[in-house]
């Protein structure tokens, strides 16, 4: 399948030997960065629910690796320190 062929390096995708930021990318990184944090949720339930993001975004959208996954969410990311 065309999902078996896409290469993944910390929310970037690899195409060509350049890294892209792309959707599904990040989405697979935001679900590695939330099991860190203790959270039992996979990529598949993060692209494919929008609450599970949301909820996921919430709990570590502070995290700076996962800002660019979280930013469209709704979810405020800025960081407790930022103003």
């Amino acid at each position: 399948s065309a999902q078996a062929r896409i290469r993944c390096i910390e929310g970037t995708q690899v195409v060509n030997g350049q890294r892209i930021s792309t959707p599904y990318c990040q989405d697979n990184y935001l679900a590695q960065v939330a099991r860190t944090y203790g959270s039992r949720v996979s990529a598949a339930a993060i692209r494919n629910n929008p609450n599970v993001k949301k909820r996921v975004c919430r709990l570590i959208g502070q995290d700076i690796r996962v800002y660019q996954a979280c930013v469209g969410t709704g979810i405020d990311v800025r960081g407790p320190n930022v103003r």
